[in-house]
Protein backbone atom coordinates (compact mmCIF):
# COMPACT_ATOMS: atom_id res chain seq x y z
CA UNK A 1 0.00 0.00 0.00
CA UNK A 2 3.00 2.53 1.00
CA UNK A 3 4.68 1.19 -2.00
CA UNK A 4 1.44 2.38 -4.31
CA UNK A 5 1.00 5.63 -2.57
CA UNK A 6 4.75 6.72 -3.37
CA UNK A 7 4.68 5.44 -7.02
CA UNK A 8 1.46 7.57 -7.26
CA UNK A 9 3.20 10.56 -5.89
CA UNK A 10 6.12 9.93 -8.03
CA UNK A 11 3.84 9.94 -11.13
CA UNK A 12 1.87 12.88 -10.23
CA UNK A 13 5.07 15.01 -9.56
CA UNK A 14 6.48 13.67 -12.94
CA UNK A 15 3.47 15.10 -14.78
CA UNK A 16 3.96 18.13 -12.76
CA UNK A 17 7.03 18.46 -14.25
CA UNK A 18 5.63 17.44 -17.68
CA UNK A 19 3.10 20.75 -17.27
CA UNK A 20 5.11 23.00 -16.56
CA UNK A 21 8.01 22.01 -19.49
CA UNK A 22 5.05 21.95 -22.12
CA UNK A 23 4.35 25.37 -21.12
CA UNK A 24 7.86 26.50 -22.07
CA UNK A 25 6.93 25.46 -25.60
CA UNK A 26 9.12 22.36 -25.19
CA UNK A 27 6.28 20.02 -26.52
CA UNK A 28 8.76 17.16 -27.07
CA UNK A 29 10.84 17.22 -24.25
CA UNK A 30 7.24 17.12 -21.80
CA UNK A 31 5.96 14.20 -23.70
CA UNK A 32 9.26 12.52 -22.94
CA UNK A 33 9.21 13.63 -19.04
CA UNK A 34 5.07 12.39 -19.45
CA UNK A 35 5.89 9.21 -20.39
CA UNK A 36 8.98 8.14 -17.78
CA UNK A 37 6.22 9.69 -15.40
CA UNK A 38 3.81 7.47 -16.25
CA UNK A 39 5.50 4.34 -15.70
CA UNK A 40 5.62 3.75 -11.74
CA UNK A 41 1.67 4.05 -12.06
CA UNK A 42 2.04 1.44 -14.57
CA UNK A 43 3.88 -0.50 -12.61
CA UNK A 44 1.62 -0.48 -9.29
CA UNK A 45 -1.60 -0.89 -11.97
CA UNK A 46 0.19 -4.14 -13.30
CA UNK A 47 0.92 -5.67 -10.02
CA UNK A 48 4.51 -5.99 -11.10
CA UNK A 49 5.77 -3.40 -7.63
CA UNK A 50 3.93 -5.77 -5.04
CA UNK A 51 5.57 -8.94 -6.41
CA UNK A 52 9.18 -6.89 -6.49
CA UNK A 53 8.35 -5.75 -2.75
CA UNK A 54 7.86 -8.84 -1.97
CA UNK A 55 10.82 -10.00 -3.53
CA UNK A 56 13.04 -7.19 -1.83
CA UNK A 57 11.25 -7.77 1.19
CA UNK A 58 11.30 -11.73 2.03
CA UNK A 59 14.17 -13.22 4.08
CA UNK A 60 13.55 -16.27 2.30
CA UNK A 61 14.01 -14.91 -0.94
CA UNK A 62 17.75 -13.56 0.06
CA UNK A 63 18.75 -16.77 1.52
CA UNK A 64 17.98 -18.29 -1.79
CA UNK A 65 20.28 -15.49 -3.44
CA UNK A 66 23.10 -17.31 -1.04
CA UNK A 67 22.23 -20.39 -1.87
CA UNK A 68 22.72 -19.44 -5.41
CA UNK A 69 25.76 -17.77 -4.96
CA UNK A 70 27.12 -20.48 -3.07
CA UNK A 71 26.33 -22.74 -5.99
CA UNK A 72 28.70 -20.48 -8.10
CA UNK A 73 31.14 -20.09 -6.18
CA UNK A 74 31.70 -24.18 -5.91
CA UNK A 75 31.63 -24.07 -9.70
CA UNK A 76 34.03 -22.19 -10.35
CA UNK A 77 35.87 -23.42 -7.18
CA UNK A 78 35.89 -27.03 -8.91
CA UNK A 79 36.91 -25.21 -12.35
CA UNK A 80 39.90 -23.85 -11.20
CA UNK A 81 40.82 -27.46 -9.25
CA UNK A 82 40.37 -29.01 -12.28
CA UNK A 83 42.05 -26.42 -14.36
CA UNK A 84 45.45 -27.04 -12.30
CA UNK A 85 45.69 -30.60 -11.66
CA UNK A 86 44.35 -31.82 -14.77
CA UNK A 87 45.20 -29.81 -17.67
CA UNK A 88 43.43 -28.76 -20.00
CA UNK A 89 40.79 -30.55 -22.29
CA UNK A 90 42.75 -31.77 -24.79
CA UNK A 91 45.41 -33.33 -22.78
CA UNK A 92 43.21 -34.89 -20.83
CA UNK A 93 41.74 -36.28 -23.99
CA UNK A 94 45.04 -36.93 -25.44
CA UNK A 95 45.40 -39.07 -22.27
CA UNK A 96 42.26 -40.68 -22.18
CA UNK A 97 42.56 -41.97 -26.02
CA UNK A 98 46.44 -43.36 -25.08
CA UNK A 99 44.57 -45.47 -22.23
CA UNK A 100 42.32 -46.82 -24.87
CA UNK A 101 45.10 -47.41 -27.53
CA UNK A 102 47.37 -49.35 -25.02
CA UNK A 103 44.47 -51.76 -24.10
CA UNK A 104 44.42 -52.20 -27.88
CA UNK A 105 46.93 -55.49 -29.43
CA UNK A 106 48.98 -53.74 -31.08
CA UNK A 107 48.83 -55.38 -34.50
CA UNK A 108 45.33 -55.02 -34.19
CA UNK A 109 46.06 -51.02 -34.23
CA UNK A 110 48.16 -51.09 -36.88
CA UNK A 111 47.24 -50.28 -40.41
CA UNK A 112 46.51 -52.79 -42.99
CA UNK A 113 49.36 -52.34 -45.98
CA UNK A 114 48.01 -55.19 -48.24
CA UNK A 115 49.27 -58.51 -48.12
CA UNK A 116 52.39 -59.40 -45.80
CA UNK A 117 55.98 -59.38 -47.62
CA UNK A 118 57.98 -62.75 -46.76
CA UNK A 119 61.68 -63.34 -47.36
CA UNK A 120 61.41 -65.32 -50.45
CA UNK A 121 59.66 -62.90 -52.21
CA UNK A 122 61.65 -59.70 -53.12
CA UNK A 123 60.79 -56.41 -52.86
CA UNK A 124 60.09 -54.24 -56.80
CA UNK A 125 61.75 -51.33 -56.76
CA UNK A 126 60.10 -49.75 -60.40
CA UNK A 127 56.33 -49.10 -58.77
CA UNK A 128 56.27 -46.30 -56.26
CA UNK A 129 53.36 -47.71 -53.79
CA UNK A 130 55.72 -50.31 -52.72
CA UNK A 131 59.25 -48.57 -52.39
CA UNK A 132 58.61 -45.29 -52.80
CA UNK A 133 58.15 -44.81 -49.39
CA UNK A 134 60.88 -41.81 -48.89
CA UNK A 135 59.77 -40.16 -52.30
CA UNK A 136 56.30 -39.32 -50.42
CA UNK A 137 58.45 -37.85 -47.41
CA UNK A 138 60.87 -35.74 -49.48
CA UNK A 139 57.54 -34.48 -51.32
CA UNK A 140 55.86 -33.23 -48.21
CA UNK A 141 58.71 -31.83 -47.06
CA UNK A 142 59.84 -29.94 -50.47
CA UNK A 143 55.79 -28.63 -49.90
CA UNK A 144 56.43 -27.58 -46.53
CA UNK A 145 59.47 -26.09 -47.47
CA UNK A 146 58.41 -23.78 -49.82
CA UNK A 147 55.42 -22.75 -47.07
CA UNK A 148 57.92 -22.05 -44.76
CA UNK A 149 57.05 -24.36 -42.43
Amino acid sequence: MLTSTVCAAVSAAGLGIALLTAYRKRFRSAARIAAWSLIPVGLVMTGIVDWVTDLVFKPTVWAGFGVLALSALLFMITRAADRRTGGTRKQRREAAAGERGAAVAPAASAPSLGPARTADRPKSRGTRGSGGGEEDFSDIEAILKKHGI
